[in-house]
């Protein structure tokens, strides 16, 4: 029976008519991908990590984007045998039960994108106040562009289409630009480097050290599966889905690649290392004066594609579990627009409560904890597919992950290392993972009374329903 449904549905699926001038193409669904990794976030990592490891955090990228390869086979597959709005929580709850669907999704996304938006939000501030210091009241542009991506959501996908276009090609053409003038000097010549220069001897990793630094390299490889929730608005999703997960992920790697290496060039290890916004000061040396205001078209083309997507597709999550009575059912609700006004809306204010309530300093840590509970999402994701490969034998499958089980073996193992290794510190690590403890055990709490007392089923029961 359970193939005959999967059949049926794939079928429908498949000859769905892209109706819609509406319907999302390989490049936007790439600039998805692409604005969600790279943000300034990421940018300051990869800068940080070459100047800590050199030659040591090159292969550390190379073991992440392998790892963010085998993430993206797994919500391939199953984001292609249950086409829908609710991702990881419509394929958990299949495979092991609704209490790790909604614990995974609330834990792994939409606590991750209520923290770690404004933290891209201060570094925007941060960066205006450096630029162009008192010509802009604090926190005023940051809650700007919140409020206008907002609206621009609200109004719909060919709306959000078009500016994710845009802004991803702003960036990916900023950072390509810095990085092959970086590489090649085109634009300022190498200058001779005071201090202490990256380590570019094969040292660090013949020895094993570069383990460490894969749990810094993978922040700039995740998020490419928020995709995935957009399922239904896409052209050729059969196709196109596991394309632009896998293409974006080598085209940020080749980036990030360039960039790095550049900013060794340029900067010691002490300004890799230690400034508070490098990026800004590589850009500076590489294209002198012109260099801020590509520094600056940067870091707003980053903020504005992570808010914008993930404003995007938290809210189509939430509809999607809304849908499936995993969330509120005030969550189903959609404007005329055909958009989740009510996700929208909450996402929004959710950011902007903690952006006006603490700085960088006291919000950095509460960031490197809800990304380490984002590292259970994929762990779950790997565990689905293994069950449903034994559990639903015969269901279709039109992306099977190459070479199962081995990349959701290496996954599983390779995220609860990350998780274990996620800050730089100690003593940062015990604050983390009290603080993702916490989280965890309140997400855990809720979530169990819903699915015992609304939802009337078994914590752990697999529902096909």
């Amino acid at each position: 029976m359970s193939k005959a449904i999967s059949s049926a549905k794939l079928a429908m699926f498949e000859k769905a008519p892209d109706k819609a001038s509406g319907k999302m193409g390989l490049p936007t669904m790439m600039g998805i991908c692409i604005g969600l990794v790279i943000v300034q976030g990421a940018m300051i990592s990869a800068i940080q990590g070459i100047g800590i490891g050199g030659m040591g955090f090159i292969a550390a990228m190379i073991c992440a984007f392998v790892l963010a390869q085998f993430n993206a086979m797994s919500f391939a597959e199953l984001s292609l045998m249950f086409p829908g709005e609710g991702t990881l929580a419509t394929y958990t709850k299949r495979a092991i039960g609704q209490f790790p669907a909604i614990v995974s999704v609330f834990a792994g996304y939409v606590v991750v994108a209520v923290l770690a938006l404004p933290v891209e939000m201060i570094l925007v501030d941060a960066m205006l106040d450096k630029l162009l210091p008192g010509v802009f009241p604090a926190k005023v542009v940051p809650l700007t562009i919140l409020a206008v991506l907002c609206i621009t959501n609200l109004i719909g996908t060919d709306v959000f289409a078009k500016i994710q276009n845009s802004l991803a090609f702003i960036l990916v053409a900023a950072l390509i630009l810095v990085g092959v003038c970086a590489v090649t000097g085109v634009g300022e010549p190498h200058p001779q480097l005071s201090g202490a220069s990256v380590d570019w001897s094969f040292t660090g990793v013949w020895n094993g050290s570069f383990i460490g630094l894969i749990a810094l390299a993978m922040w700039l490889m995740v998020g490419v599966e928020f995709i995935c929730p957009m399922i239904n608005e896409v052209k050729s999703p059969l196709k196109n889905i596991p394309r632009a997960m896998h293409w974006s992920l080598l085209l940020i790697f080749l980036i990030f690649l360039a960039f790095s290496y550049g900013a060794s060039e340029y900067l010691n290890v002490d300004q890799l290392v230690n400034g508070s916004i490098p990026y800004l000061d590589y850009v500076h040396a590489v294209f002198g004066r012109a260099g801020l205001a590509i520094a600056t078209l940067m870091g707003l083309a980053a903020t504005c594609s992570t808010v914008n997507t993930l404003l995007a597709s938290i809210p189509k999550m939430m509809h999607g579990m809304a849908e499936e009575k995993q969330a509120f059912p005030i969550f189903k609700a959609v404007n005329r627009f055909n958009a989740p006004w009510v996700g929208i809306v909450t996402i929004a204010v959710c950011t902007a409560i903690p952006f006006l309530l603490v700085d960088m300093d006291s919000l950095i840590v509460l960031v490197i904890a809800a990304t380490t509970s984002w590292l259970l999402a994929y762990i779950v994701a790997h565990i689905d597919v293994m069950v449903l490969r034994r559990r639903l034998p015969d269901y279709k499958r039109p992306y099977r992950t190459p070479f199962y089980p081995i990349p959701q073996i290496v996954g599983i193992i390779a995220m609860a290392y990350v998780a274990l290794n996620n800050a730089p510190s100690a003593e940062m690590t015990h604050t983390v993972f009290a603080i993702t403890g916490g989280m965890l055990a309140i997400i855990s709490l809720i979530t169990v009374f819903w699915v015992k007392f609304y939802m009337k089923r078994g914590l752990f029961t697999p529902d096909m329903d």
